[in-house]
């Protein structure tokens, strides 16, 4: 098992995530087209609760509101999650403008 300092997606993943609930289709060169419910999200990416088909390094690309189409590729699983994460790092002005679009609204 890799050390926190040994690990580069360690810091990616201390990225602030904000929770979400976004459907969106995943489109892969490997399993087609995939529906996805995005759960969380940060600047550098996102995780999925309801991986069914997706793999350690699978590449896909999806459309979000805001941003439009980012590529991604997936980093991690556990138990149907996955965590991907962006090929780019979306800019605050439209990480903001995405997370009130598509982030769990409080009452």
């Amino acid at each position: 098992m890799a050390t926190k300092a040994a690990d580069p997606n360690y810091d990616l993943r201390r990225a602030a995530r904000h929770r979400a609930s976004h459907k969106a289709i995943a489109e892969s060169r490997r399993h087609g087209d995939q529906r996805i419910h995005i759960a969380n999200m940060s600047a550098h990416g996102f995780m999925i609760d309801d991986n069914a088909v997706f793999e350690h390094g699978d590449r896909i690309e999806l459309r979000l509101p805001v941003v439009g189409r980012i590529e991604a590729h997936l980093i991690w699983t556990v138990e149907g999650r996955a965590g991907f994460q962006f090929e780019r790092v979306i800019r605050l002005p439209e990480f903001i403008a995405l997370i009130e679009q598509v982030g769990v609204k409080l009452r």
